[in-house]
């Protein structure tokens, strides 16, 4: 198996894969003539990260046969922070290692050993979502900080003519809702009204995917899996799946 792909922005990953990396520990990135792709659980099976790359974002790609790499996550991070923006980053297989190649004022190596893990394809592609919203990333980014003060968790409630951010703690409150005035509310598909709840814990993992796209698609349902999307022009595109949190309330 030939795999050999050349990046002279390699932010394109310093900005997602550590992300990524706060969610799953363990990944395996889907290599193909198309580009590189990632669809994995996190251990709990409470969360998924769906990332693409597009072939086209590479000066140079070449995936000659279909091949999993299966990496741990917390070295690849640890070799990305070694690598600065303005550097050229070349990666290729070679027997049982992925090898970095960085070009910059000098030129230095990293091999970091392939493992063989085994991910359980997660069934998101049969999720059929009631509510579509789309946002200036910036606003959930506020609705979860503002939730995090009050709890551990942060309800969502769309209707045909608004959307809601709240969370409720024994004496205290916080809320933030648009309405179809709002200049930050993008888009607002909803039939008839819907309202789950989600984990902070993970929710403020997944929104620091904001500095790669300024808006960001919600899609969810009454009690029923979100998933975020986020999109970097035509390059990347990063989404993320989380399980509600069932309430009596």
């Amino acid at each position: 198996m030939v795999f050999k792909a050349v990046l002279s922005d390699p932010e394109l990953l310093k900005s997602s894969i550590p992300i990524i990396a706060e969610i799953i520990d363990e990944g395996i990135f889907k290599v193909d003539k198309d580009g590189i792709k990632l669809l994995s659980p996190d251990r709990t099976m409470v969360s998924v990260v769906d990332l693409k790359i597009l072939s086209s974002a590479f000066d140079e790609f070449k995936a000659d046969e279909p091949a999993d790499i299966g990496v741990n996550m917390a070295n690849f991070v640890a070799i990305l922070k070694r690598i600065k923006g303005t550097d050229k980053l070349t990666l290729e297989l070679e027997k049982n290692k992925l090898k970095f190649t960085v070009e910059g004022d000098g030129k230095r190596k990293f091999d970091l050993p392939l493992l063989d893990v085994k991910v359980e394809k997660p069934p998101v592609d049969q999720l059929n979502f009631t509510g579509k919203i789309e946002l200036e990333s910036s606003v959930i980014e506020e609705g979860v900080a503002d939730a995090e003060v009050i709890g551990d968790s942060v309800f969502l409630e769309a209707k045909p003519e608004s959307f809601k951010m709240f969370a409720k703690g024994d004496v205290s409150s916080t809320e933030l809702e648009l309405t179809k005035d709002s200049k930050s509310l993008l888009g607002l598909e909803v039939k008839e009204a819907i309202k789950a709840q989600y984990p902070i814990e993970y929710l403020k993992k997944m929104i620091k995917a904001a500095k790669i796209s300024p808006q960001i698609v919600l899609e969810f349902g009454t009690d029923y899996p979100m998933r975020l999307s986020f999109k970097s022009l035509d390059k990347l595109s990063l989404a993320f799946v989380l399980a509600p949190r069932v309430s009596e309330d």
